[in-house]
This record gives structure tokens, sequence and C-alpha cells, in this order.
């Protein structure tokens, strides 16, 4: 049975779905991350719905009658899975966030050992970012991941074969403190790096999308990221050192 919210309204996982007209995929996946996090201890369920036109803000009202551990933000208007997902941290009230996609594909029952492999690490540790093994999208589509993570890896150097992965799990705060543009999640490992912190690594099973089709397309993932990486390379070079504060001003 999935645990209560304590009394300081502090969970210890908030997990973040950004989803655009995902209907036919909430009620499984609600009901996969309800069983995969039971034995996590309290945690919220944010879902963020990106101004979708089917039915998926109906399926999640229905939802979270019963479940006081799900909340729902809405987007007015779709504004891209970055805004979604940043969305969903700020509204946070855990320390540490979780993230993956709403169609079904990441698998939630990764995220109980990812939480333990970045808390176990300590505060010097940001993100845990998952690796997919076994992908099941078309060889299309897994052609153009392996184009642009080639290319990503190449520049920025961040040591992640698979940025794109959307089940990560990573510090509130840490996050927050990103610079924020449209793909941020993305190219958090590398941000992440030049922060200072630690990005670790865990190899995570993909799935079937369960239904629908996907919602974020080729030029979302490679040529529109152009411009992104550019930027993204730019502001790792203007990051000369991370200060390390040892005194406090009271």
């Amino acid at each position: 049975m999935t645990e209560p919210v304590p009394s300081d309204g502090q969970p210890r996982l908030s997990i973040v779905v950004p989803v655009r007209n995902e209907q036919g995929n909430i009620a499984p996946l609600v009901a996969d991350i309800e069983t995969a996090c039971a034995g996590v201890g309290a945690f919220e369920l944010i879902y963020v719905d990106d101004g979708s036109s089917d039915g998926t803000a109906v399926a999640l009202a229905d939802l979270a009658l019963a479940r006081p551990w799900l909340r729902v933000v809405r987007h007015a208007q779709s504004c891209g899975q970055s805004a979604a997902v940043r969305s969903g941290v700020r509204a946070a009230k855990a320390p540490i966030v979780a993230t993956l996609d709403g169609d079904g594909q990441n698998d939630p029952a990764f995220i109980p050992a990812m939480l333990t492999q970045l808390e176990a690490a300590g505060p010097s540790a940001g993100l845990v970012q998952g690796q997919r093994v076994g992908r099941k999208d078309t060889g299309f589509k897994r052609m153009q991941s392996r184009i642009a993570n080639k290319v990503r890896s190449a520049i920025l150097k961040d040591g992640t074969r698979d940025t794109g992965c959307g089940l990560k799990c990573f510090r509130r705060d840490a996050y927050l403190a990103l610079p924020y543009f449209d793909a941020l999640h993305r190219f958090m490992p590398a941000l992440m790096v030049r922060e200072g912190l630690t990005v670790l690594h865990h190899d995570v099973r993909d799935r079937q999308r369960l239904t629908g089709v996907s919602n974020y397309g080729f030029f979302d993932r490679l040529w529109v990221g152009i411009l992104d990486l550019a930027g993204v390379w730019w502001l790792i070079r203007r990051r000369k050192r991370v200060p390390e504060i040892v005194m406090e001003a009271r």
C-alpha cells in the first residue's frame, strides 16, 4: 500500500510525468508506478498535462479521486516536454525527483534502485541517468538517437551514451539551479557536470509504447537541438570554476 505523505508535507520522492494526448496510457502507467514505488516510503506522483486535447485531463481527474498522492498540473496550451518537466519539478515537494515519459516505454520498476543509488552517493551526486537497453523503437528512431547521442557526446564529452532516456532521478535543488531552456532535459548530464556534480548511470529496460503515437518527433530530437547543443557547449566553456563555500554569512 502506498504510504501517505508525512504531516510536514515533504515526501521522500516526487515522480514527475509529462504527458500530451496520452489518455490510453494514463491508468496503466499510474498502476505500474504505484506498484513499483510501494516500498520507497512516502512519495507523490505529479502528472503534467501539457495542453492535451484528448481525454487525458478526465483520465487523470478520475484517478486522482482515490489517490491523494496523485497531483495534476495542467498547461493551458502545449509548451513542450522540457517546460512540462520544469513545471512538475517546481511543484514537487520532495528533495529528490524522478522523471519518466508518459507513454509507458520507461519502466518505473527501476525508480527505487535509482533513488537508492543517488542517496547512497551523497550530495556530490546530482543525477542518476537511465540508459536504455533493448530499445523497442523503430529502426529509424533508433538511428536518430544514435546520431544525436554520438554528436552530443563528441562535442560535450558528458560520458553518457543515452541522454534522451526520460527515466532520471535527480536532486530538485540541483535541477532548479541549471540554466533553463527548451530541451534542457536532453542535456542534464553535461550541465550537472558543469555545476561540479557527479552523474551516475543506471541501465534500464525499454518497453513498447502502450498506445498512441509519439508527440515529439525527429525535428525535436535532432535539428532543432543543434542550436541547443551549441548553447550548452558555450555554457560549459564559460564556466571556469565551481565556487566552494567554506563559510556562510549569518
